[in-house]
């Protein structure tokens, strides 16, 4: 009877601790699929933008508007004519490797690369966004 009980405990606690792994990816797959959506991304690129390099609402601003330009925000965006990939179009996409190994899936990645490569390449997203609209390319 005992060594019963003790097995149906068991059982228990497995059953339980696969309830709670499942919750938590199940949760963690949430948290991603909404970061992914252009609002999640947005809230995503703010952030990372305040928190990395001290830029407030003018240049998250710039930002806005070069993203959408290039990608409309979009995570999975494909440029057919040069291969740029991703939210911040990175050319090639696979660049964005250096931010994470999940660059093609994880939208925060491509951000954190995209506001890295604009921090190194034009300082800000309002001089990235300038220059975007006087030579249609960042």
């Amino acid at each position: 009877a005992e060594a019963d009980r003790v097995a149906v405990e068991a059982a228990a606690a497995q059953a339980a601790a696969e309830a709670q792994a499942a919750a938590e990816a199940q949760a963690a797959a949430e948290a991603l699929s909404a970061g992914n959506t252009p609002a999640g991304a947005k809230a995503t690129a703010a952030s990372l933008a305040s928190s990395r390099y001290g830029w407030g609402e003018s240049q998250f601003s710039c930002l806005v508007q070069l993203w959408q330009k290039e990608s409309e925000w979009k995570y999975t965006a494909y440029n057919d004519n040069g291969g740029a990939t991703g939210i911040p179009q990175a050319l090639p996409g696979s660049k964005m490797a250096s931010a994470g190994s999940d660059w093609k899936t994880n939208a925060a990645t491509q951000i954190a690369w995209g506001l890295e490569y604009i921090n190194g390449s034009y300082g800000t997203p309002c001089a990235a966004w300038s220059h975007s609209q006087a030579m249609d390319w960042y």
